[in-house]
């Protein structure tokens, strides 16, 4: 199963569904991506914007509903989490300021993100 992503006019992802592997391979046995896009289309009688999303590492990342789909990358990422988060480029993973405490999920401490003090908070 392949999936595919239907990608909104401001790049945010509407839907995410799956097409049977058969569909959007041609005579040659290759898959093509176009193919699911116009099975798509036809399906829903639309003209709408579908790219295909893979769970290998192939435009970074899965998609799902409320993700970005950069274009210009080639890639899905979530939305900036905080506004002093950075997108890191070779994965397309928002990264804070400050790393993940080495400890976070031992022993059961977890960390959550404080925008406010640019650090990590304890969860009690």
């Amino acid at each position: 199963m392949a999936g595919f992503a239907k990608i909104k006019a401001d790049n945010t992802v509407e839907t995410v569904v799956t097409v049977a592997d058969p569909v959007i391979t041609d005579s040659e046995g290759v898959q093509q991506e176009q193919l699911g896009v116009d099975f798509l289309n036809k399906l829903y009688k639309t003209s709408d914007t579908w790219k295909q999303t893979f769970k290998d590492g192939t435009r970074k990342n899965f998609a799902t509903v409320g993700d970005i789909y950069d274009s210009a990358k080639d890639a899905f990422y979530e939305p900036q989490p905080f506004p002093s988060w950075t997108l890191n480029a070779d994965t397309c993973k928002w990264e804070p300021p400050v790393a993940y405490p080495a400890d976070g999920g031992i022993n059961n401490k977890y960390y959550e993100w404080n925008e406010e003090t640019q650090s990590w908070d304890v969860l009690a």
